[in-house]
């Protein structure tokens, strides 16, 4: 207990996270298993893990249970393996290794375009997103440029910057690594590429990337707020000034 009484971070004996990349899994595939054949139920996936939430009425025979399922699935990867001999063994380590080697670092956050900073020569990184973000309800303020494009890598390196237009989250891990008003950067750009999974919020592959366009960016900022309720708070001030 002097964990939780003292230090800062501490680990939730609650939840169980379970590796399933070295059995060759990604966390969906092992999920949908896990429900499907044996009505187990999980809580969160990733690439390579699943986590499992315990509460009250979980009891020992449960955690039996799952320890046996575990050790069958096991036994089924074991038996396939060697039944299947140097090809299946090979492409197993191939699959393995994608799942717990070759993942791509989660990338930092890089900076908001100074048209949404207060101060662009602050050392901190707050920014305006909302402005970014109701900019981006403007279609001829945005701009779309395929994720693997040339132009792409033509503006990493010479510009203009690329500023997204939205929120893009992708499951796993299940939250934004792009946000409205953000510049992004080539760790950005080479995590996006990398990724192989299903599910990606506020992304369109036959799209592409939303951006804020080059020549609204350099567009005089307005003075009011933008965003869909600046025009009746442009019109109430003015009615309480008369």
């Amino acid at each position: 207990m002097a964990a939780f009484r003292e230090d800062e971070f501490a680990l939730d004996v609650t939840r169980l996270t379970l590796v399933c990349g070295s059995a060759g899994f990604d966390g969906t595939q092992f999920k949908n298993m896990l429900t499907a054949d044996y009505d187990i139920q999980l809580n969160k996936t990733s690439r390579n893990s699943v986590l499992l939430q315990t509460n009250i009425n979980n009891t020992r025979s449960d955690i039996a249970q799952l320890i046996k399922v575990l050790v069958e699935i096991s036994q089924g990867i074991e038996k396939k393996l060697a039944d299947g001999g140097s090809a299946a063994q090979q492409a197993f380590t191939a699959r393995v290794k994608s799942l717990m080697n070759d993942v791509p670092n989660l990338p930092n956050f890089t900076s908001f375009f100074d048209r949404f900073r207060e101060d662009p020569s602050s050392a901190t990184s707050e920014g305006d997103m909302r402005s970014a973000f109701f900019a981006a309800y403007r279609e001829k303020q945005c701009e779309h440029l395929k994720l693997f494009s040339s132009e792409v890598d033509k503006r990493l390196k010479d510009g203009p910057e690329l500023v997204s237009a939205s929120f893009v989250i992708p499951y796993p891990p299940g939250f934004p690594i792009m946000v409205p008003g953000q510049v992004l950067d080539a760790e950005t750009i080479d995590f996006m590429r990398k990724l192989d999974v299903k599910e990606i919020h506020g992304y369109t592959a036959a799209l592409g990337l939303k951006l804020l366009n080059p020549a609204f960016l350099k567009s005089a900022k307005p003075q009011a707020a933008e965003g869909p309720h600046a025009a009746k708070a442009a019109k109430r001030k003015s009615a309480a000034a008369d």
